[in-house]
């Protein structure tokens, strides 16, 4: 039998911007349930979620963990997350699994700009929520500053179950307007004394104890009925319509902490034991077929995979929840997404690095287990005879791109596999093999993004590697017709090769007129895969060249196309009429016209005022409204085009379009001009055309080390 049922174990992600507290109050919560002896510091190292050497190394969260405690007859798994937006996947991940969200807010920074961009996500899931306001010791601290803007920023469902007496090095009384008690601590922390709220408190107190009871009542119509006819609600009652507004997500309910003194991270996992949902409170799951996934552990089993990492000397661990049945060691389980079967070997409970054999996890817990040789992030794995698919992790789409090269020859297979590994471990990060740059590129969120993946390369696949500037995918057209000819003609002793072949260029755009004097004999349409189009127009008369000659021309012009005159890059958007030429009865050939078809096609290109285009992003940067103006500053020396600034709750969001040329290094300079209080977000957005003094510098450099077709 597993030593907790479903309605006792709650799983909850620890959220908010770098720095807030979140790896400390794990910690807190570990010691306090005594499942370690001794509280790990940030300073020192040595805390349980963040084991990891390069997370040591750096100071701070990179990856999600899975840690669990058990409280007052409960288990309560813990997901520890980083607060850095380059690690937005492993945040997403976890939130993806959570039954109740516990988000810090620095009570010195007030509401981060990473803390709204989390918020977004916690809206998306609809995830219960509970907010914290950490640091409550530190001097600087303003806790009535911090609830105006969470409120400000979420809405008035923020409610606050606690206050601080005072705050800075002095704090160590919380007043809670749920239970009407004062908890004095210690200066060392832990268990406080229970207390009478002190009589200068005591119209504060009872203040905020009502507004808390009218928040609980508003959302529910029986406790609204009791609150009308008795004036107040008891504890129970409270709890109990707490649960129930938390779960339709429209109460968040906020508390007290020192995470670093240890004071309030008790009172916290009591409220999470007695208020939070566990995952058979919560609405059902649905299938991406509609059908509904009860969480019940006499139900069929079901389980989904939301992360994997892979551990030197052991392999591949999959992190999943049971949303359906019990699960237990030697089950057999069909995946969904391949039709594969896995045998589970082994279950772990996870703390940190340390991973505890157990024989079943019932539905509603989370876990892991090793070598599912066919099974990765996102898949749903369920019991023979279902077809249950649970809907995937939605990650987001990178903001940084760059190219990787090995530095030693002949290592680029251990590369590409190190990159594939990288790539089953992290969604977020997107490997591409370009053939129109031909280069390797990564797509990632950032530059701490980057660089744990370059650490990871060198230090457990032990390949040296540098990143590089990608190349951009520029493309070439042209802005008016030209016409031009070319003869090829080739004697080499037997047959030789003769083509001749007349050809207009004309830039196309939808809906243009036909040509009005050409005498049109057919007309071809090419998508090409690389966006715009190819408008191919046979206007040959008198049998000047044979219709069979016609594929070889355009299949000349495409080649030339997809290595443009100009620098190389891939032209797009031209219509071709051919509409005369002279061919051999002997010598005439499908390579002869290949080639003049293609000669035609350059030296017509060049007369027709051709046109370098280059990529344009959308960008849009949320920030602080004193950054504001530096962060303009920044982009217009990009060559960007601000389009507009939008209000979105405290902060300001600068839109602009910027060429991704200029976007190099975009990451670590917002960075450094806002101290890390600002995000960015970039897509394609079009084509546009270059300045004429960079493409005279694009067409100079190119022509330096062209090769002349077919010399």
């Amino acid at each position: 039998m597993p030593e907790f049922d479903t309605s006792h174990v709650k799983n909850i992600v620890l959220l908010g911007h770098a720095g807030s507290g979140k790896t400390t109050l794990a910690e807190c919560m570990l010691y306090e349930a005594g499942l370690i002896t001794r509280r790990g510091s940030i300073a020192e190292r040595n805390t349980t979620g963040d084991y990891h050497e390069l997370e040591q190394e750096r100071g701070n969260s990179i990856f999600s963990k899975l840690l669990h405690t058990k409280w007052q007859g409960y288990k309560i798994n813990i997901i520890d997350t980083p607060g850095y937006d380059d690690f937005t996947g492993e945040v997403i991940s976890a939130l993806r699994i959570a039954d109740t969200g516990v988000m810090l807010l620095n009570s010195v920074m007030g509401v981060e700009v990473g803390t709204d961009i989390i918020w977004e996500y916690t809206e998306k899931f609809k995830t219960p929520m509970i907010f914290a306001v950490n640091k409550l010791d530190d001097d600087n601290a303003d806790f009535d500053k911090t609830v105006r803007e969470a409120k400000a920023h979420f809405g008035n469902n923020v409610v606050v179950v606690q206050y601080p007496r005072q705050t800075g090095s002095g704090f160590h009384e919380i007043i809670d307007v749920l239970r009407m008690t004062m908890y004095s601590f210690k200066d060392t922390g832990g268990k406080p004394e229970k207390m009478a709220i002190p009589d200068d408190e005591k119209a504060k107190a009872d203040e905020l104890h009502k507004e808390l009871i009218e928040a609980i009542a508003s959302n529910d119509e029986t406790l609204m009925e009791k609150y009308f006819d008795k004036g107040e609600l008891d504890e129970d009652e409270m709890k109990m319509g707490m649960k129930k507004a938390m779960i339709n997500h429209d109460l968040f309910p906020l508390f007290c902490l020192s995470a670093e003194r240890n004071m309030g991270s008790g009172r916290l996992m009591g409220f999470i034991d007695n208020v939070c949902p566990s995952a058979n409170e919560m609405p059902a799951q649905k299938t991406r077929k509609g059908e509904q996934l009860t969480c019940d552990a006499s139900g069929p089993a079901c389980i989904f995979i939301y992360k994997t990492i892979s551990e030197p000397h052991v392999g591949e661990l999959s992190f999943f929840k049971v949303y359906s049945g019990t699960i237990k060691a030697g089950m057999e389980l069909e995946n969904e997404t391949t039709g594969v079967t896995e045998k589970i070997t082994q279950l772990f409970l996870v703390e940190g690095n340390k991973r505890t054999p157990i024989n079943e996890l019932v539905a509603g817990d989370i876990g892991a287990t090793l070598k599912l040789k066919n099974t990765h992030v996102n898949n749903t794995l369920h019991i023979k005879g279902r077809n249950y698919e649970l809907p995937p992790i939605e990650f987001p789409a990178p903001n940084m791109t760059v190219a990787i090269e090995s530095l030693k020859k002949g290592e680029e297979e251990k590369l590409s596999l190190a990159l594939h590994q990288l790539r089953e471990e992290d969604p977020t990060l997107l490997v591409e093999v370009s053939q129109e740059l031909k280069q390797t590129l990564i797509h990632c969120q950032g530059d701490m993004h980057l660089a744990v993946a370059k650490w990871k390369i060198e230090r457990q696949h032990k390949l040296e590697v540098k990143f590089v500037k990608p190349k951009i995918a520029y493309r070439e057209t042209i802005r008016k017709m030209a016409d031009a000819s070319y003869r090829h003609k080739k004697q080499s002793g037997g047959a030789g090769q003769f083509g001749e072949v007349y050809m207009r260029i004309e830039p196309w755009y939808e809906g243009m007129p036909e040509p009005t004097d050409l005498n049109v004999r057919g007309r071809d349409v090419h998508e090409l895969d690389w966006g715009g189009k190819l408008v191919f127009y046979n206007c040959i008369v008198g049998g000047a060249i044979d219709t069979r000659f016609l594929p070889s021309i355009l299949k000349g012009v495409m080649e030339k196309m997809q290595n443009g005159p100009l620098t190389g890059s891939y032209a797009r958007d031209i219509r071709v009429c051919v509409y005369d030429g002279k061919m051999h009865p002997v010598d005439s050939n499908d390579i002869s016209f290949k080639i003049a078809g293609l000669q035609a096609f350059r030296q017509a290109f060049q007369l027709a005022d051709p046109q370098i285009l280059e990529p344009i992003y959308h960008v849009e940067v949320l920030c602080p409204d004193d950054l504001t103006g530096a962060v303009m500053g920044d982009l217009q020396s990009r060559r960007a085009i601000v389009e507009g600034i939008d209000a979105e709750g405290h902060f300001q969001k600068v839109i602009a379009k910027v060429p991704l040329a200029e976007m190099e290094g975009y990451s670590s300079s917002l960075r450094s001009i806002t101290q890390g209080r600002a995000k960015f977000s970039m897509h394609f957005q079009a084509y546009e055309a270059l300045p004429f003094e960079l493409q005279r510098k694009l067409i100079d450099d190119y022509s330096k080390t062209a090769k002349e077709e077919y010399a």
